[in-house]
């Protein structure tokens, strides 16, 4: 009788541990979801104030150049003028502006994937004497601010006769292709097998062969996430090409948008409808190869 009479005390206590575990839990779940809650809300509140700017741009993009400046600003155009885009396109030679700029960024994809790829294979595969040092030196480039450089690159330049000439602007790029391109492929080369090279230097491929044919493919989406760097430098360039371009049909999109401030009058209309038409490439780039981009920074160990 008396074990029989205890069976149900002892059951009942792992019911009550069951249902205060289970409350716990729910409390735990419902605090986890008023902290994912908190947190969306203050992420898409910063969304907002971010993106604003950019919505006021597109906005004032088809209005009416009185009506630009207004406060409160009308965010929806009335009257609505899409005609500011194609006199602002023929107000200044954008079409030259365009061609300069895309050969600067042309010739600078080339020299960025080959050269910075190639030493960062070095770097990454390649044992020779002080390596670790070297990169080390390469990286502390970095921390020299361009500003510091600009004068005795311009004197420099100015003496080999590159002045408002393209040289300056895509002749040095050839040399290394900038310390983080250099980094972040190092970081993506290390992540690759040494067995495949092994295998390959075993069939007696040269090292050289070796990055051409092997190491290069397997890096497309660290050369990717490159490339849109390098696309966004040269589109966005504006310290560059106000140094060395004196002609105005040398000038690039930055020096263009720059020409419609004026001291007598400035054409904020127009200005707005051109900067809206060349920002409309790099969200289109950055559209369709966001994938390539996060694939190559998360696989290079670039995590933030």
């Amino acid at each position: 009788m008396n074990s029989v009479s205890q069976i149900p005390q002892h059951a009942a206590t792992p019911l009550s541990q069951t249902s205060s575990g289970s409350r716990l839990a729910a409390k735990l779940r419902n605090g986890e979801f008023w902290w994912r809650t908190l947190i969306w809300v203050i992420l898409v509140a910063g969304s907002v104030v971010m993106i604003m700017p950019f919505v006021w741009l597109v906005s004032s993009s088809f209005k009416p150049e009185n009506d630009i400046f207004i406060f409160p600003p009308k965010w929806i155009p009335d009257p609505w003028r899409p005609q500011n885009y194609v006199d602002a396109l023929t107000y200044k030679p954008f079409n030259i502006y365009i061609m300069n700029t895309l050969i600067i960024v042309a010739l600078n994809l080339v020299a960025v994937l080959f050269t910075s790829s190639l030493c960062a294979y070095g770097f990454a595969r390649i044992k020779f004497w002080c390596r670790d040092f070297w990169f080390v030196l390469v990286l502390s480039t970095m921390m020299v601010p361009y500003f510091v450089l600009m004068v005795p690159q311009f004197v420099i330049f100015s003496r080999l006769g590159w002045i408002d000439s393209f040289k300056p602007l895509t002749i040095p790029i050839f040399f290394g292709g900038g310390a983080f391109n250099i980094f972040l492929l190092r970081q993506f080369f290390r992540t690759l097998p040494e067995e495949l090279a092994d295998a390959a230097r075993i069939d007696g491929c040269s090292e050289f062969r070796i990055y051409w044919n092997i190491m290069l493919p397997l890096a497309k989406p660290a050369l990717a996430a490159v490339a849109i760097f390098t696309f966004l430098h040269g589109w966005n360039d504006f310290i560059g090409p106000l140094l060395y371009l004196n002609s105005p049909e040398k000038f690039t999109v930055a020096i263009g948008l720059a020409t419609f401030r004026s001291v007598m009058r400035t054409r904020y209309d127009l200005l707005m409808a051109a900067s809206s038409a060349m920002i409309l490439p790099v969200i289109v780039l950055f559209f369709f190869a966001q994938r390539y981009f996060i694939q190559g920074v998360v696989l290079s160990g670039l995590k933030g």
